[in-house]
């Protein structure tokens, strides 16, 4: 509406659209599914949030006559999966003799009683363990009674809600590892896994205002006096505006080491982001909300240092101020958010904090700003920018008191680095990889100490009906989506570089075993190691549910140093274990199609890199699954993401048959050629006179024509 003042007033959605575990859902979309139903009468489809912080959609139907009431509800869940992603099936269908209407005759919402969550066994706990285990269940799943055959996730437990029963059940002194929940995700099968050990924090020693820093008030790190005066002289403010040294987890350390190798030069790990402004008074409200954020939580107030001392640490400074400089867009420039990002670059000093810079440029031609936010890798990941995007709306639409008291990233470093002290890392990769004495390099290119300037994208979406056919056929297997694109990717890596025996990254979300609050800590928890398998020696099935196991067992190691993995191996230490990384992500906040980020505030550039030659992300919305292959320039992306497209089809239609009573193919069978591939190999590639394209598929040609 327009006010007196001829200004334009948002009030609201025309729509019903909510947010559920990140995801835009419709409930009109989910009611039309479920009053599809032939037993069903009438439906109604809401979103209901019974407990603070726990939004969930609940289906409401009038049985059709003569329908039995009790066997509606599996009858309607079992319906709604088989047309809707996860996310969308309803967590309860409540069976009434009538929807509640108003005076008005509209579904009165009010009116309609609060669901009871149903679980699936009536047999109670046995042990004191048990009993703690299905209260927490309970707990965290809205329920009120849980049976100790009940799974975790049938009842509707996802990733976030798991590390909060991890949380829970820390509390009351019963610690299960994530691997067994995913294993064995029953009240009886964690009561049979817990007793892992916890790992006591000491907590942080260093006073308010002290002026000077002592060893002995740095209970994480061993440093001298020396050592700790070099480190507060690079501290704005001196002792006083240092909050706490401690030293870099693990993959921190791997980061500093590319940063080392950038010498001041593009850093392949400063993330850069530029958001779009209808106005500057809103840029400078986004800016002074950022502030308060970064106030807020320590790791964005940190800094790392390593000249001079024994080893890196990193430094929390009490209080940093956040740089902004503002730059002038050339009013002739083609592109200027490509001109903002070439002027400002990519190169950043770890020595001062925050590790946060803004730059901002008015866009030429018109009242929009563009302001390019960069942040290091070092004190972030995907999950962090998210949280960082999310409180900063807080405190822009006044909701700042809701938002948790944070929690120190120290917690984390030290959960991480207590399992190298184990040797537990060790034994598991010594294990998977103790007699691999060879590179999986796909077209042979084994320098994974790049800047990731020179790559180039190339995005593909699968088809939706393949979507969800993969969904499915996980399902069916006992597994995820993820799993099954791992094993495609294993078939697709083992054809491009010609190997029956394939190792390759996978990016690990690293916060299922990192302590109390973990889901809302900002920092860089997520983790790349390496998934083996021989593709020579499987079946597709087999092939899936070992990944399955692999990718589970990957959970209780997650926090481990990629070094210490490549070390187990028997390939030589100046030789990487592999150069091809996979990434799969659910899309819940934060991605390429996001458009408009706030009210006013449009996502204009977004792109993470990595150091890798070949690296894919599979980003997941729980509707579509869409691919991006990001290579140097020397591979062909395009021509790789076709081969993953071809080998999901084709490895999803073998699962099919299997599962269907066919036989048991090896993994081998699986195509990886599509039509026009193959065409390719066989007729162009074939002439003698033809020049095949460095970094194409040379591999596939020898392997496949021969």
């Amino acid at each position: 509406r327009w006010n007196a003042d001829g200004q334009l007033e948002y009030l609201g959605r025309a729509d019903e659209q909510v947010k559920i575990r990140g995801f835009r859902i419709e409930p009109g979309e989910v009611q039309a599914v479920v009053a599809g139903h032939p037993q069903v009468a009438q439906a109604a489809v809401v979103a209901r949030e019974d407990t603070p912080g726990d939004k969930r959609l609940v289906a409401y139907v009038v049985a059709a006559e003569g329908v039995d009431a009790g066997e509606l509800v599996q009858e309607v869940r079992q319906f709604v999966m088989g047309q809707l992603p996860e996310y969308m099936v309803p967590s309860a269908v409540v069976v009434l003799e009538s929807l509640p209407l108003s005076v008005n005759g509209k579904l009165d919402r009010k009116a309609l009683p609060a669901p009871e969550y149903a679980t699936g066994s009536g047999r109670g706990p046995s042990t004191v363990r048990e009993e703690i285990l299905c209260a927490a269940f309970a707990e965290v799943l809205g329920v009120d009674s849980v049976g100790v055959d009940d799974s975790f996730f049938a009842l509707g437990g996802h990733s976030l809600l798991a590390i909060r029963l991890v949380e829970i059940l820390r509390t009351h002194g019963v610690t299960i590892s994530t691997r067994a929940l995913f294993e064995a995700p029953t009240v009886a099968g964690l009561a049979a896994a817990a007793g892992a050990e916890q790992v006591e924090v000491p907590p942080n020693a260093i006073p308010q205002g002290a002026q000077a820093i002592t060893p002995d008030m740095l209970p994480l790190v061993d440093l001298s006096t020396d050592e700790i005066e070099r480190i507060v002289a690079t501290v704005e403010g001196g002792a006083a505006n240092v909050a706490d040294i401690y030293p870099l987890a693990p993959l921190q350390e791997g980061l500093l080491f590319h940063h080392l190798l950038a010498d001041g030069g593009e850093d392949a790990y400063v993330t850069p982001t530029v958001l779009e402004f209808d106005t500057r008074e809103r840029l400078d409200a986004f800016v002074r909300a950022l502030e308060k954020v970064v106030e807020r939580h320590d790791v964005f107030r940190t800094s790392v240092m390593w000249e001079g001392l024994r080893a890196p640490v990193q430094v929390v400074w009490r209080h940093a101020e956040l740089p902004l400089e503002e730059l002038h867009v050339d009013v002739q420039s083609p592109d200027p958010v490509q001109e903002l990002l070439t002027r400002v670059g990519l190169s950043m000093d770890l020595v001062r904090a925050p590790l946060v810079r803004v730059h901002v440029a008015a866009e030429p031609g018109g009242d929009r700003w563009l302001a390019l936010l960069r942040l290091h890798h070092i004190i972030e990941d995907h999950t962090s920018l998210e949280i960082l995007l999310g409180e900063v709306e807080a405190f822009l639409t006044g909701r700042a008191a809701e938002l948790p008291e944070p929690l120190p990233f120290r917690t984390f470093v030290a959960q991480a680095r207590a399992g190298l002290e184990s040797g537990e890392h060790e034994r598991f990769f010594a294990d998977l990889l103790g007699d691999v004495d060879e590179p999986t390099a796909p077209y042979g290119l084994v320098d994974a100490r790049r800047d990731g300037m020179d790559s180039n994208e190339a995005m593909a979406a699968l088809a939706p009906e393949l979507s969800e056919r993969i969904r499915d056929t996980a399902r069916r297997l006992g597994a995820s989506p993820a799993t099954v694109m791992h094993v495609a990717w294993t078939r697709v890596i083992a054809a491009i570089t010609g190997r029956d025996d394939v190792v390759f990254g996978t990016v690990l979300f690293g916060r299922m075993n990192a302590g109390p609050g973990a889901d809302r800590v900002p920092g860089p928890f997520i983790n790349t190691l390496p998934v083996r398998m021989r593709v020579d020696e499987t079946t597709a099935v087999a092939a899936v549910r070992g990944m399955r196991g692999q990718l589970a067992a990957l959970l209780e190691h997650e926090h481990a140093p990629l070094a210490l993995a490549q070390q187990a191996s028997a390939v030589a230490g100046d030789v990487p274990l592999f150069t091809s990384i996979l990434n799969y992500r659910p899309n819940n906040g934060l991605n390429r199609e996001t458009t408009e980020l706030l009210d006013g505030v449009e996502l204009a550039f977004f792109r993470e890199r990595t150091n890798y030659p070949l690296s894919i992300a599979v980003d997941d919305d729980g509707t579509k699954i869409a691919l991006t292959v990001d290579a140097v320039a020397a591979i062909d992306s395009e021509a790789v993401a076709a081969l993953v497209c071809t080998a999901t089809e084709s490895l999803v239609s073998v699962l099919e048959r299997a599962l269907e009573g066919g036989p048991e193919l090896p993994l081998s069978a699986v195509d990886v050629l599509g039509g026009v591939e193959r065409r390719r190999v066989v007729s162009e590639w074939n002439d003698t006179a033809a020049v095949v394209p460095v970094g194409t598929l040379p591999e596939l040609f020898e392997a496949q024509v021969g």
